[in-house]
């Protein structure tokens, strides 16, 4: 089950790629220069956006559930991913850049306020 997880090129991701590139935003895909590799970095904005899954970052929504099995393991390793996502994004903001993190909810395509929410992301990088 697990080799089918995907780390890059999720569909969550591809939504918010498409959505500003339509807008006219240009990026670039996880770069190695900032920490944490955001999925997509706008140098001219100085912005990072993270596009982080529900169940992998533990958002509290209702994607995400507490595994039944290996509860320990599961509370370490989410505990761990939200530790290293605040580390991240506090070293990219010492640099000067803006860091936006967009949820797995957030973008769900049968969501009505899909549209709104990209809408509300080019602005919130304009700014």
């Amino acid at each position: 089950m697990m080799s089918g997880i995907r780390g890059k090129d999720t569909k969550p991701e591809m939504i918010v790629r498409r959505g500003l590139h339509a807008m006219g935003f240009r990026y670039r895909l996880h770069d190695k220069r900032l920490p944490g590799k955001p999925d997509l970095v706008l140098p001219k904005y100085r912005t990072a956006i993270f596009v982080h899954g529900c169940f992998w970052h533990g958002h509290e929504c209702h994607l995400f559930k507490w595994p039944k099995t290996r509860p320990d393991f599961w509370r370490k390793k989410i505990e761990s991913n939200r530790t290293r996502d605040r580390s991240n994004r506090e070293k990219i903001e010492k640099q000067g850049w803006q860091v936006i993190e967009l949820w797995e909810c957030e973008l769900r395509v049968e969501s009505s306020k899909l549209l709104d929410r990209l809408t509300a992301l080019g602005e919130e990088i304009k700014s």
